[in-house]
């Protein structure tokens, strides 16, 4: 075995032990000192703020989740949106509010999940971290994974916060007497060998040069220089960056072995600040009052840091979606606060980073990606009635806690969740099903996304489901209705579809602001009285685009925009679908297992 496919076999393994360890204290307490004492979520509103509980406390009825911690769900203030650095100072305020002095000798998570996820519609309404994955019984979601993942963490770390996005996963291996310790002062971010391609998306560390030439071990502590935030190719080469591995490969015919040299930069995944330098910051957030800019935890924090950093980055508005007359005063404050702090890296010389943010992303790595699901053994059928073979779904379809009938197909390369589909219910190739009930014959074409919401409206409980195409851009807007055709619906423009729908161009026709026109806040979706009824609708609007033929949609009473659908939205009758579901497969489960 080659040493890349020895550490791969290690990679699996470690992982393999993590989600066992984690499985054994679902549903069980911990030990103070062994497991994190408090694990917070952000939320970006008063809805989400709810859904997330309602969901919190699901899982802890369930015992899915560890006993013993505290969890909370800490929503942004009102006001304009100030990112994930905004939220986390928001977050330390939070926790002295709650606790007081005691907070100072607490270990913290801290998930940052706030925000509508419009590149994954699926997880708009309940949630990225809340994510349904497909492995595990009951069915693991991204906050399961990331407790899983960390869950060595909070007894090798001094009193802290550990920060985390929601929809990353950081696989890794380590010796088997080395631990992962965030145990220093100022902040601890660990890093990952990444190819230069990744480092563009990326925030990229520079590493302080050694004194002495050591071995490459799997675990290695270092000091960083400059951190780098989604750095062209160009500039990590001139930076110094950039860094060769020397890999052994077998050669063709087992003569020996060839030499390969690799290049690759470290890039971030999480950071953990001590309680010193928490309160710097809360105590810097106090100072500030309420923010007016969106500030970004690792772009505008790490970027401080390290012997080599320079302001240059304050000025640099490249990578940020709004520019903000404020955040070049905060940056320039933020830069001044943080100077001389240290940022200890940890290499993770033997891992591996995922990010599922994105319809293609999840697509992919739920149903393509080998690697993947060698590592942490994903099935194609979880926790599901599925009387179909994988052979029969299609090799890389993925079912996720569903009903599907056994007359249903569905082509590989799809994903249906929290789903109940029909005997004449036809799934294309790549597509993304959530939430939807579909009764009756339905062909649906390959490369779509359809996810079916609960509305409450004046009392009143709704469906409405948003269909779209996978490559469509969800956050491109317009500014003004002359440019609706920019915008493309399943590769046609807006503006031919809305032809086809028999609905007038106008400011009527978006929800929310008039300045920003998309597919996001366009009102092309019929709310029904029942789940099926909205799918038939949805469906028929594809159609329509699909065949260049009209569907009218002025004779609907309601058309709701996906922004709407949000602000509506009734969580606790899509908690209820989904626990219809859980009780039909639990009981079908139970029913299989006494037949044996």
């Amino acid at each position: 075995m080659s040493f890349a496919g020895e550490a791969e076999v290690l990679l699996q393994q470690a992982t393999r032990e993590r989600l066992e360890k984690f499985a054994r204290l679902r549903g069980k307490a911990v030990q103070t000192g062994k497991f994190w004492d408090i694990v917070v979520i952000t939320a970006v509103d008063k809805k989400q703020e709810i859904a997330y509980q309602q969901q919190l406390s699901e899982k802890l009825k369930r015992k899915e989740l560890p006993l013993g911690v505290h969890y909370h769900v800490f929503v942004d203030p009102p006001g304009p949106k100030i990112g994930n650095g905004g939220s986390t100072l928001h977050v330390l305020q939070c926790l002295e509010e709650h606790y007081g002095d005691k907070w100072d000798s607490l270990t913290v998570m801290l998930i940052h999940s706030g925000g509508y996820s419009q590149r994954l519609p699926n997880a708009s309404a309940l949630g990225k971290i809340f994510t349904a994955l497909p492995f595990g019984d009951p069915v693991y979601q991204m906050l399961d994974l990331k407790l899983a993942m960390y869950i060595d963490f909070p007894t090798h770390m001094n009193p802290g916060i550990l920060i985390t996005c929601a929809d990353d996963i950081e696989l890794y291996n380590i010796g088997a007497t080395e631990s992962v310790r965030f145990d220093q002062p100022g902040f601890t971010a660990l890093a990952h060998p990444s190819s230069l391609t990744i480092g563009t998306t990326h925030g990229v560390f520079i590493l302080e040069p050694q004194l002495h030439l050591t071995e490459t071990g799997e675990l290695e502590y270092r000091s960083c220089h400059h951190f780098l935030h989604k750095p062209s190719i160009e500039s990590m080469r001139h930076s110094g960056a950039v860094y060769k591995r020397r890999n052994y490969q077998p050669s063709p015919g087992g003569l020996g072995n060839s030499v390969v040299d690799s290049e690759y930069v470290y890039t971030d995944s999480l950071f953990y600040i001590d309680h010193t330098t928490a309160k710097l910051l809360l105590t810097f957030y106090k100072q500030m009052g309420m923010l007016c800019c969106e500030i970004d935890a690792y772009g505008d924090f790490l970027q401080a840091l390290g012997t080599g950093a320079t302001k240059d980055y304050i000025k640099n508005t490249e990578n940020i979606t709004k520019e903000e007359s404020s955040l070049m005063e905060i940056r320039e404050k933020v830069s001044s606060l943080l100077k001389g702090l240290p940022l200890n890296l940890i290499l993770l010389n033997n891992s591996k980073f995922y990010h599922i943010g994105t319809t293609h992303e999840c697509l992919f790595h739920f149903t393509s990606d080998r690697k993947l699901k060698l590592e942490m053994g994903l099935l194609p059928n979880v926790f599901s009635i599925c009387p179909n073979s994988p052979e029969d779904l299609g090799k890389s379809a993925c079912i996720i806690h569903s009903i599907v009938s056994s007359r249903c197909s569905v082509a590989p390369g799809s994903l249906v969740e929290y789903s109940r589909l029909g005997p004449e219910v036809s799934v294309g190739m790549n597509s993304i099903i959530s939430g939807c009930c579909i009764d009756t014959k339905a062909d649906i074409p390959p490369n779509t996304f359809l996810a079916t919401l609960s509305m409450r409206i004046d009392g009143e409980l709704m469906y409405v489901s948003m269909v779209f195409g996978i490559d469509d851009n969800m956050k491109k807007h317009v500014t003004n209705l002359a440019d609706i055709d920019f915008l493309r619906f399943f590769g046609i423009s807006l503006g031919q579809c809305l032809e086809l729908w028999g609905l007038r161009i106008s400011d009527k026709l978006f929800s929310g602001d008039t300045t920003c026109l998309g597919l996001w806040t366009v009102r092309i979706f019929p709310v029904c009285s029942t789940l099926s009824d909205s799918v038939k609708v949805s469906l028929g609007i594809l159609n329509s685009v699909q065949n260049k033929s009209p569907f009218k949609l002025n004779v609907f009473k309601l058309l709701s925009s996906v922004e709407e659908m949000l602000l509506y939205k009734d969580v606790e009758d899509m908690l209820k679908f989904r626990q219809q579901l859980y009780e039909e497969i639990s009981l079908q489960k139970l029913e299989e297992k006494s037949d044996l």
